[in-house]
């Protein structure tokens, strides 16, 4: 077994259990949980996480995309704002990234109030943060891989053209 097939089973079902991975691998049980928590101590795997639609919930919530700009500081480059970004716990998901922007960070709240909080009293507020910019997300079509509209919902519409 090598550990590529493994995290590749994985990453398409954390469901599976070591009893599943052993035979679709033909390795034995032993093998299989002494690969994973190998892989688990070196942050190979960081977490087993579930998708959920929180459209199909009675759960508010607000999904927002956040592009940052920061001064990068000498020696640290942009390590130190992003450690201080992302140990918010709002923080789900923070990418440094080419282009227009230095950051890309998602967060999830219950209102947009409570999204344009945090950005103006926690994120803005940051030392080395030189703007930001708030989207909220209004659909949700794919994450992750998985469709997250039921495929007969998804209304075909006509080409409109001047």
């Amino acid at each position: 077994m090598n550990d590529l097939e493994l995290l590749q089973l994985l990453a398409a079902n954390a469901k599976y259990n070591t009893e599943d991975l052993a035979v679709i691998l033909q390795t034995d049980l032993q093998d299989v949980e002494q690969r994973i928590a190998a892989l688990e101590q070196k942050k190979i795997i960081c977490g087993y996480h579930t998708i959920i639609n929180w459209d199909k919930t009675s759960e508010e919530q607000v999904t927002s995309i956040i592009y940052c700009d920061a001064i990068p500081e000498r020696d640290h480059g942009y390590d130190n704002i992003a450690k201080k970004i992302y140990n918010y716990p709002e923080v789900e998901s923070m990418y440094l990234t080419s282009g227009k922007s230095d950051f890309i960070i998602m967060i999830h709240g219950q209102t947009m109030k409570e999204v344009a909080s945090f950005v103006a009293t926690k994120l803005a507020c940051i030392e080395g943060i030189t703007s930001t910019s708030t989207l909220f997300v209004l659909q949700t079509y794919k994450t992750s891989g998985v469709i997250m509209k039921d495929e007969e919902t998804v209304s075909e519409r006509l080409v409109v053209t001047p």
